[in-house]
This record gives C-alpha cells, sequence and structure tokens, in this order.
C-alpha cells in the first residue's frame, strides 16, 4: 500500500464533524490523504455514527470505560452471525471487567434490525444483543480504523464497496488503543480470545507484570526484566527463577 492513503472524500472531516451519510455515488469518488496509521499506543479516532442503539460520538461512548470495538464484512452472513452471537453471551463478562462491546457492519440500520432478530433466534443462546452496532454503509469507519484489506484499497475503482475485515481494537479509559487484532473474512473469531486479553491487559496495568504464553486469569505472571530480584521479591514475595531473564510469580 502506498504511503498515501486512500479514503472517500470528506470522510475523516465529514466523519468527525457529522456522522455517516448512506452507500451512493459519492463512495466512488475517493482522494490519497495522508493519514498516519493506528498503532498500539495511538489514540483511538473519534467519530459520530448511527448505531442500532441510536447515534453516537466514539469518545463520548467510551466514556472513562475500557472498549472492544469490533468490525464484521457484512449483515446476514454466516461467520458473522456466528461472532455476533458469541459476544452477546459473553457481554456480562466484559462489563465485569469494565468493558463496553461495540460491533460495526457495512449496512443500513433497517438491515442490523432484521438481522439481531436472527443473531437472537440461531447464535446467542438466549442471550440479546445488548450492544451498539455501527451502520456503516459508506465505510467511513472501517477507512478510518484501516478495517480493509489490501485488495480492496488497490482494486478500488473495481470494488466501488469494499467489504470490511474482521478487526477488534481494544481501547482503554484513556482512549489509547492498546491491541488490534484483524482476520480475514473466512476466519471466525475466537470471542473468549478477545476476553482473555483483556484480562492479560487489565493485570498488567494493575500489577505491572506479563503474561507468558496461554496464560488463563490464575496462573503464573512474568516479572518485567528491569525489575531486580530485589525488587521483584520485596514487590511479588515469592518468585521462581528460570533464567536471569525469566522469573515467574503466582
Amino acid at each position: 500500500m502506498q504511503a498515501a492513503r486512500f479514503a472517500v472524500r470528506r470522510s475523516v472531516a465529514g466523519l468527525r464533524a457529522g456522522g455517516c451519510g448512506s452507500c451512493s455515488g459519492a463512495m466512488l469518488r475517493r482522494v490519497p490523504i495522508k493519514q498516519e496509521p493506528i498503532r498500539i499506543g495511538s489514540t483511538a479516532p473519534d467519530f459520530k455514527a448511527q448505531t442500532s442503539k441510536g447515534p453516537i460520538s466514539f469518545h463520548e461512548f467510551i466514556g472513562n470505560d475500557w472498549v472492544v470495538f469490533f468490525s464484521h464484512p457484512a449483515d446476514y452472513t454466516p461467520v458473522c452471525t456466528t461472532e455476533l452471537g458469541a459476544f452477546a453471551k459473553l457481554q456480562p463478562e466484559f462489563e465485569k471487567r469494565g468493558a463496553k462491546l461495540i460491533g460495526l457492519s457495512a449496512n443500513g440500520l433497517r438491515d442490523h434490525e432484521g438481522w439481531i432478530k436472527d443473531i437472537e433466534e440461531v447464535s446467542s443462546e438466549g442471550a440479546k444483543v445488548g450492544y451498539p452496532i455501527i451502520a456503516d454503509e459508506d465505510r467511513k469507519v472501517s477507512w478510518l480504523y484501516g478495517m480493509l484489506d489490501e485488495e480492496s484499497v488497490k482494486n478500488i475503482d473495481s470494488n466501488p464497496i469494499p467489504v470490511s475485515l474482521r478487526s477488534v481494537f481494544i481501547i482503554d479509559p484513556n482512549k489509547k488503543v492498546r491491541i488490534i487484532i484483524t482476520y480475514p473474512p473466512a476466519v471466525g473469531r475466537n470471542t473468549a480470545e478477545v476476553l482473555r486479553a483483556l484480562e492479560a491487559l487489565q493485570l498488567a496495568d494493575k500489577a505491572g507484570v506479563a503474561t507468558p504464553v496461554n496464560w488463563t486469569p490464575g496462573g503464573d505472571v512474568i516479572v518485567p526484566v528491569p525489575v531486580s530480584d530485589a525488587d521483584a521479591e520485596a514487590k511479588f514475595g515469592s518468585v521462581r527463577k528460570v533464567k536471569p531473564y525469566l522469573r515467574y510469580n503466582n
């Protein structure tokens, strides 16, 4: 991808000022703009959008909470239906950890309303879809957050309505992007892993530790390398030293 990224004309300025319109001929009128990619540590871009729960300003939606923001290619598609149902089932667990859920799909509100009924019927095991789903018909938010694949960007003239990828952004109460996960459309996400990643991140922030491979809540954690042995024992008590650079605590 060239350094200059493509975006819908008026997308960034219009998105931040006035929300999303409908998918139309304006979708085809794109100009290259220079825009820094979103990285871990970036401030999550703000935007206004219509959702299944009403209009939002994203930074106001975040407030002082954690947010798990996830995108989907389209309504009434099989993988997306299973994913949104799984997020609905786990929503209480995310809320226990101070995290809000918000989804995005490249369809309008009317489609969202009907699709949510399907999700609740076939894949949420009785759970309601209690989180908002952004109606990103014109792909403004997808452009803003880099939720489009290389082919969609390179072949924009032949593919005027690109499909959003399966992206996840975990954003902290300071509105900083802390985790980015992206899957292609054919591969469904593991919602339990998204929850685990949130828990690992929150523990790292709170306790000043790192989590090893395959960590699950209650498992051993790693003492960061810059912490001396003496400071580690004073802070954590018992420390199991495998190598000078690999020390565990539970």
